[in-house]
């Protein structure tokens, strides 16, 4: 592959629900171009873009593969990003290093729900938009309801492109509007409109002047005095009432019978800004000063890490995107966030699994280096003389958990680097171990994307890991006073053990816990009272009623008695335990569990199902609103509830609900939902004695 320099670099994301063709449409790119002698088929694994086991075994698109198409002397980066939701952080990551998304929508679904979702995170990342109305070759395949379904919901006025000539079985080609010319197959020769479609693409024609004549003052002052625009001056328009927002263009294709490809990448070529036409990104300084990035070769380097990856044979990959300066092969670079310096060893271009070396990554381009040492998706490489960091895209937070488990002993030691590694790749993923329940909890957007990260860690680390259902981090709490006291006597022949404690515990409302003692005279000696204090703190972390952590609880030790010789710390972290435990009983003891904050967008329709729904998971509603044609609930639901609330959303909405939640407050647990979770305490601890 020859060098290519910023102004004759596009990067474009293909983003949409899945199955709507975006893969194929990219394979029919490579194929057209000559890079590939042979188009690949997603049912076949065969595509250059969907290479890995996983997405072969499944058929679906679980990364966002990179995909360099050389074309009209240029390179258009390609970005094939997954359409299945629980794959959105790879939607995002490659948002974030492009200049146009490309909206892939099905010529016989029209708009559906993850086109909606993508459609939104490019709007919040700023991405100006292309709609591409695909599988036009389809039985029931309709390009008028398509776009209507699309012109819907987008608040930005569309405007057609292109033509279809033809629908169904009988689609064979595209109309230019820009060229008013048609191109029938792959679209290599050009023709003449036929005639049965001169009169719908002279009107089109004429709306895609007014469109471009409003990109630009001069332009609509010339177009108001009557004068008629030049094909360039169109095409300059147009490109401005894009980028500006004002407009999104529309285009057709087949991907899978190769129709309408060679037309598509040369509006491409004609549309999509070069990096250096773009706008400049803006990064900032250690000291929180904002920079504006130069797309140009002699600028500070800053390069972006939009995605990193294991790889069996090679090691870690780690793909960027250079936004100002270059970078050469084996230079050394600055990782400012980790404030360590890489050697850009192994520089080359990816395209699907296959490597191509470069010398050199101009400002704009999309690159690939392997062994990073440090380097983790969201850090930013520079100059240690120039330090820069770039911003980091907002992703959602994780809906669904599992807890997990290392499935033999030489598993145990690998799971957490495992776990680090694989949250590391994907900035939809975390985990952390949870101190109530004492589970490692592994949190992600879904069932399949919690699944996908259990093979890889897997295949590709060689960990074996079990999931289960996690437990909800319950505490345990007191509501009233209560006093008790416990002696401690143990006599074994020789030097015995005697401790006895009297104590009061209250409800404490801002703190965790706090300890205190109202001794008077000697009956008991101060010097115990640490060992108390321990005994009672092992008692709180291991629960009284249901085995979770006791919190907000103030303690009072009044009185207690000792022996001269018998009396160890040991018999007084005894007497306070136990003395702890029988107060709690009387202390009108509850279970706190964790209230979240749920913020859940369902279609207006659906709204009262899912209103009802909430209802039956003790949410309390606190109200809605409306956004764009879509209804918010805005709720308080116990965590309890929510464990698999992802999955039962999406069937209550036909896929079109998706919520965010976060942890808000605790609240008691009612008192028949506890008897149960303390029933259940109880018959495990007696299952342990026996065993």
């Amino acid at each position: 592959m020859k060098e290519y320099t910023t102004e004759s670099l596009r990067n474009v994301a293909l983003i949409g629900h899945g199955s709507a063709g975006k893969t194929m449409l990219a394979e029919a790119f490579l194929h057209a171009t000559g890079a590939t002698t042979r188009l690949g088929r997603v049912e076949d694994g065969t595509t250059v873009s969907d290479y890995d086991e996983e997405e072969i075994r499944r058929k679906i698109s679980i990364y966002t593969s990179v995909l360099p198409v050389e074309f009209g002397g240029c390179k258009i980066n390609v970005l094939d990003a997954p359409g299945f939701p629980d794959f959105i952080g790879e939607v995002i990551s490659a948002l974030s290093v492009v200049e146009t998304a490309l909206v892939i929508v099905d010529a016989v679904a029209g708009l559906e729900v993850g086109t909606e979702i993508a459609w939104q995170y490019a709007e919040e990342a700023g991405v100006p938009r292309f709609v591409v109305i695909n599988k036009m070759d389809r039985e029931n395949a309709n390009f008028e309801k398509a776009l209507a379904s699309v012109a819907e919901f987008s608040p930005t006025r569309l405007i057609k492109v292109q033509l279809p000539i033809g629908e169904k079985q009988h689609f064979k080609g595209v109309v230019d509007l820009l060229r008013m010319k048609a191109y029938l197959g792959d679209g290599k020769t050009a023709s003449e409109i036929p005639e049965e479609l001169k009169a719908a693409a002279e009107t089109a024609r004429q709306a895609l002047i007014e469109a471009a004549a409003e990109g630009d003052d001069t332009l609509l002052e010339k177009y108001l005095e009557g004068g008629a625009l030049s094909d360039q001056e169109i095409l300059y328009g147009l490109k401005k009432a894009i980028q500006n927002g004002s407009y999104i263009p529309v285009f057709c294709a087949a991907g899978a019978a190769e129709i309408g490809i060679l037309p598509l990448l040369q509006a491409l070529l004609d549309l999509v800004p070069s990096p250096l036409e773009a706008q400049p990104r803006k990064a900032q300084t250690p000291d929180g000063q904002e920079v504006e990035l130069q797309p140009r070769p002699d600028a500070p380097l800053a390069a972006y890490v939009w995605k990193t990856t294991a790889d069996p044979f090679v090691g870690k990959m780690t793909y960027f995107r250079v936004f100002s300066g270059s970078i050469q092969a084996d230079a050394r670079v600055w990782n400012q966030k980790k404030g360590a310096e890489e050697r850009m060893a192994g520089l080359h271009i990816q395209r699907g699994k296959e490597a191509i070396p470069v010398k050199v990554v101009y400002p704009g381009d999309i690159a690939v280096v392997s062994k990073l040492t440090v380097t983790a998706t969201g850090d930013t490489l520079c100059e240690k003389a120039h330090p820069l960091i770039l911003p980091v895209p907002k992703y959602p937070t994780a809906l669904y958990r599992v807890a997990i488990a290392p499935k033999t002993q030489a598993d145990a030691a690998k799971v957490t680097p495992t776990l680090t590694r694989l949250c590391e790749e994907d900035m939809t993923l975390s985990w952390y171990n949870e101190p109530a329940t004492l589970q490692t909890i592994l949190q992600g957007m879904g069932d399949q994307h919690i699944d996908v990260a259990i093979r890889r860690a897997e295949t590709k680390f060689q960990v074996g890991l079990v999931t289960m259902e996690p437990k909800v981090p319950y505490r345990e709490g007191i509501t009233r006073k209560a006093t008790a006291q416990y002696r401690h006597k143990k006599q074994t022949g020789g030097a015995g053990q005697f401790g006895e404690v009297h104590l009061r515990i209250e409800p404490l409302a801002d703190a965790e816990f706090e300890f205190t003692d109202e001794l008077v005279g000697m009956n008991l000696s101060r010097s115990f009272l640490p060992a108390i204090e321990k005994g009672i703190r092992n008692a709180m972390e291991q629960g009284v009623i249901a085995g979770y952590p006791m919190s907000n609880v103030k303690v009072v030790v009044y009185d207690g008695k000792e022996h001269p010789v018998d009396s160890k710390p040991i018999a007084f972290e005894i007497a306070g335990r136990e003395a702890f435990k029988l107060a709690v009983q009387d202390a009108g003891p509850v279970l706190f569990e964790p209230i979240m904050k749920v913020r859940v967008v369902v279609p207006e329709s659906a709204m009262g199902d899912v209103m009802s729904d909430l209802n039956t998971r003790r949410g309390r509603v606190l109200g809605t609103e409306t956004e764009r044609k879509n209804t918010v609930i805005l709720a308080y639901v116990p965590l309890a509830e929510m464990l698999r609330y992802t999955t039962q959303l999406r069937s209550l909405t036909g896929g079109r609900g998706y919520f965010t939640m976060e942890f808000d407050h605790y609240e008691i647990v009612p008192q028949h939902i506890a008897a149960g979770i303390i029933e259940a305490h109880k018959k495990e601890l007696e299952a342990r004695k026996e065993e």
